[in-house]
């Protein structure tokens, strides 16, 4: 017999009133706008790192099971910024599997935030085909940190086949895709479009959830832990920074992500420790020694 849908226990405004249902069938049915309800009988989840952000997700966080999809505008990295924290929490359970991401992996800017390299484990796949066909088997596993793939011409049909397996998972399913594709049908519960907004901030904006839409954007201060204790607060407080700042600030990025040669894995089950730079080391004494 199949259990009754969770009912709404907060005080029906005028419209709610005149809609009010007798008895039993009030039971019986679930208002979308009562997400809260949702959120407290989610699976387990974990935090994303952003107090803002979780008080929107249904669960409090991202979500263990389902995809999760992110969308970013071309040539804006920044999935890295939005899944830094809950990454390194999920470290601590198991490796982080990485499909075919666009950019060699930075181990020093890595480590900034928070992510052990020995825990890096990254996927070469040169096709589409073979990034899903690694994706899929990896989310059939017994993954226990976390799946990151990089699936930019994925198209429904494939996502629905990660869909299926990612609900019963045992650690979260992170696919990025190109802000293009918001338009596109997806069967990922969970749906975002994040954007950089200034240097240190992260526009998010939740396209899907499960529940009540979201119409506003959320804007995160997203610094990695490592420059936390050199940032002017004024900056962590989200004002406008100064040219003196924009450089400093240009100066870090640039050499964080400057190209380095790190060790491409061939298999999806051949984690190897990245090997260390120290360019982001010194780029960040050299934010220390300004301040």
């Amino acid at each position: 017999m199949t259990p009754p849908l969770p009912t709404s226990t907060h005080s029906p405004g005028p419209a709610a009133a005149a809609l009010a249902l007798p008895g039993r069938l009030a039971q019986a049915v679930w208002r979308g706008s009562d997400w809260a309800h949702l959120s407290a009988q989610a699976e387990e989840g974990v935090g994303t790192g952003f107090a803002a952000l979780d008080a929107e997700l249904p669960g409090g966080g991202w979500p263990l099971r389902g995809l999760i999809e992110i969308l970013l505008p071309p040539d804006v990295a920044c999935e890295w910024r939005l899944l830094g924290p809950a990454l390194a929490a999920l470290a601590a359970r198991g490796d982080l599997m990485l499909v075919a991401p666009p950019q060699p992996l930075q181990a020093a800017g890595l480590a900034q935030l928070g992510l052990p390299p020995q825990r890096l484990v990254r996927i070469a796949a040169a096709s589409q085909a073979q990034r899903l066909w690694a994706a899929e088997q990896l989310v059939k596993s017994d993954v226990r940190g976390a799946v990151v793939a990089w699936l930019p011409q994925a198209r429904p049909e494939h996502l629905r086949r990660l869909q299926v397996h990612a609900q019963s998972g045992l650690a979260p399913t992170f696919v990025i895709r190109p802000l293009a594709c918001r338009r596109e049908a997806s069967p990922a519960p969970l749906r975002l479009a994040v954007a950089l907004d200034g240097c240190w901030h992260l526009s998010v904006h939740i396209l899907k959830r499960r529940g009540a839409g979201h119409t506003q954007p959320l804007r995160l201060l997203a610094v990695p832990p490592a420059l936390q204790a050199v940032l002017p607060p004024r900056l962590r407080r989200g004002q406008e920074e100064t040219p003196a700042h924009d450089a400093i600030a240009a100066s870090v990025l640039a050499e964080a992500q400057s190209p380095t040669q790190t060790q491409v894995l061939q298999g999806p089950l051949a984690p190897a420790p990245l090997p260390q730079e120290s360019t982001h080391d010194r780029a960040l004494g050299r934010v220390a020694a300004r301040h």
